[in-house]
């Protein structure tokens, strides 16, 4: 029997030199680099603040990733604008050639 792909699976991970089980769904490679990329930001925000404590440099890593999927929420709506606005300039020319 083949077993459930989609069934969680513990990833231990560790960031911020504190070490978490998590259950992941999808690839565990997936999860680690993705602890690794906050634990790297964790470790240079740290490096920069001085004697800040753990929860201090966490805040300040999720407002900075939220800084950044906000700048790319932005960045993919101008995107889709543009895409609609070249769609609609195509679909003009498509008409006036099939007429």
């Amino acid at each position: 029997m083949e077993p459930d792909v989609l069934s969680p699976k513990p990833v231990r991970v560790t960031i911020f030199n504190q070490t978490y089980t998590l259950l992941a769904s999808e690839d565990a490679g997936n999860v680690e680099e993705l602890a690794h990329l906050v634990d790297d930001l964790m470790s240079q925000i740290a490096a920069k603040a001085g004697n800040v404590d753990s929860g201090r440099v966490a805040v300040m890593a999720c407002l900075h990733l939220a800084d950044q999927f906000r700048m790319m929420e932005c960045e993919l709506a101008e995107l889709k604008r543009r895409v609609d606005a070249k769609s609609k300039q195509f679909s003009v020319l498509l008409d006036r050639v099939m007429e």
